[in-house]
This record gives structure tokens, C-alpha cells and sequence, in this order.
């Protein structure tokens, strides 16, 4: 007991730390020991069961999720692993500390993994967290997988063979009534898909840390680069969003109007090919 004391005691005041030290405020990912701590504290709260040490360690660890999505597009450092240790936290643990990890979760997609699906550390440790998660995901988050599965495509299209297992065990939360059309012909054009990502690393380097901004700079075909969208969610399209009116949309915005249209439909999470059903 007085070990698992000690243990806790030195985990909470690393994560206590870490969220108001302002070496760390802008970037807690790049202290390795953070994540060391993270993972200490949920296996400590999961064995312990204690509603105490939840509540107590669940306010550093919010805070530390949300300086690390703030910093990701300022620093060279991965955040994944980090985020998906907290993640995981949330999940098992929110329902004690009413936190809803849903958007937690979207925010993961949209903010770090759109950037670091091809880091294979972070793929694979993606595809393990979703596989141990799926029964959760199928049951609370039935929209999430089928809203971000082009972006689960460009993972497994970029790492290959090495995570096939891993990406057929989740594959079936994919599938939605509203994922169903576009799901099938993306299946199809994977290769391109392959070839596109291929091109844009060639022309603009790394695809490790680029977002949708930087890789519609590149040389690829623009109907290559609509298949590498961030998850259709229509981030870079004139939507309304931060980025709507930023320079780097103008070729998106110039393709074809029926991509278009599927990315305006994707931002309500229902990937809908409107245009067939008119």
C-alpha cells in the first residue's frame, strides 16, 4: 500500500507539474516523462478503484490534453501517444468526472492524427487503442469511425501491410448506413489513394506532421489530393471554418463541385453522396 502511495504521489505531482509549468504550458508532449505518469495514474486508478484519485487526476490530465492539441501545429514533437494514454483515461473514467469523450475523441482525429497518420508508431498505437475500445465505440460513438474512415484509409494505405490485422479487426466500425456509398469506391481507389500520398511525400516531403493546408501545395493531381481531404470533413473548404478563407483553399475550392458537395455533407458526420440522390 505505502508503495502505491509513493507511486501516486510522484505521478500527480509530475502531471501537476506539467500542467502549470509554462516550460511545458505550450508543448507537455515534450517531456517524456508525462506520458510515464499519464499511463501510472490510469493503471493506479483502474486497480484501486478509487473515485478520489479520479476526480483528483482528471483536472491535470483535461488540462494537459488540451495545451497538447493547442500546441500540435507549433511543434515538431508527436503528441499521439500522449493523447490517445489520455484518451483512454477518459474513457473508462469519465462517466465519474462527467466528461463526455466524444468530442475529445473528434478532436484527436481532426488535430493529431490528421497530421501523424503516418508516423507507424502512432498508427499502430491508434489501431490498438480503437481494437481494445471497439465494443465502446460501436455502442457510444456508433457515428465516429464512419465519419473519419477516409482518414483511417490514408493510415493503413500509407503503413501497408505490417498493420493489415490491426485495421481488419476495426474495419466493421466503419460501416454506417450514412458511410455505406462513399465507403465502397474509396475501397476501390486506394491504390490511387497510395500513389497520391506517394506523390505528395516526393514533392513536399514528409507526411509526418503535414496537414491538408500544406499538401494541397503539393504537385499532386487535384482529384488525387480530394481523395486525401482530412476525413472529409470539409476543414479547408469555405464552411465557415478557420481555415475557410485561408489561402491554401482557393485549388481546393476550384474542383470538381460534386467533392464538394460530400465534403459540406461529411461536416454533419453523415458521409451522404447528395448528388446521387438527386
Amino acid at each position: 500500500m505505502a508503495d502505491r502511495d509513493k507511486k501516486w504521489d510522484f505521478h500527480l505531482r509530475s502531471l501537476s507539474s506539467s500542467a502549470r509549468d509554462s516550460n511545458y504550458a505550450t508543448d507537455p508532449a515534450s517531456d517524456p516523462s508525462i506520458l510515464n505518469s499519464v499511463k501510472g495514474v490510469y493503471e493506479l486508478c483502474r486497480s484501486e478503484k478509487s473515485e478520489e484519485h479520479v476526480a483528483r487526476v482528471y483536472p491535470q490530465l483535461n488540462k494537459i490534453f488540451q495545451r497538447c492539441v493547442a500546441s500540435i501545429s507549433q511543434t515538431q514533437t508527436s503528441n499521439g501517444l500522449l493523447l490517445l494514454a489520455i484518451l483512454q483515461f477518459f474513457l473508462d473514467f469519465g462517466d465519474r468526472v462527467l466528461h463526455d469523450a466524444e468530442p475529445s475523441l473528434r478532436t484527436f482525429f481532426r488535430s493529431c492524427l490528421s497530421r501523424e497518420f503516418a508516423d507507424p508508431v502512432v498508427a499502430e498505437a491508434t489501431l490498438e487503442f480503437l481494437s481494445s475500445n471497439k465494443i465502446k465505440h460501436l455502442k457510444t460513438f456508433a457515428s465516429l469511425l464512419p465519419q473519419f474512415f477516409p482518414l483511417m484509409l490514408k493510415l493503413i494505405a500509407w503503413n501497408g501491410e505490417k498493420l493489415e490485422n490491426l485495421f481488419l479487426r476495426v474495419f466493421s466500425g466503419f460501416i454506417s448506413p450514412g458511410s455505406l456509398l462513399p465507403l465502397l469506391p474509396a475501397l476501390v481507389d486506394l491504390p490511387i489513394l497510395v500513389v497520391a500520398l506517394e506523390k505528395v511525400e516526393k514533392s513536399s516531403g514528409s507526411l509526418v506532421g503535414s496537414s491538408i493546408a500544406s499538401i494541397q501545395k503539393s504537385a499532386a493531381p487535384e482529384m488525387l489530393l480530394a481523395l486525401m481531404d482530412e476525413a472529409y470533413t470539409g476543414s479547408t473548404i469555405a464552411d465557415g471554418g478557420a481555415d475557410s478563407e485561408s489561402e491554401d483553399s482557393a485549388p481546393m475550392a476550384a474542383s470538381d463541385p460534386l467533392f464538394l458537395d460530400l465534403l459540406k455533407d461529411e461536416n454533419d458526420g453523415l458521409a451522404v453522396w447528395s448528388f446521387l440522390c438527386k
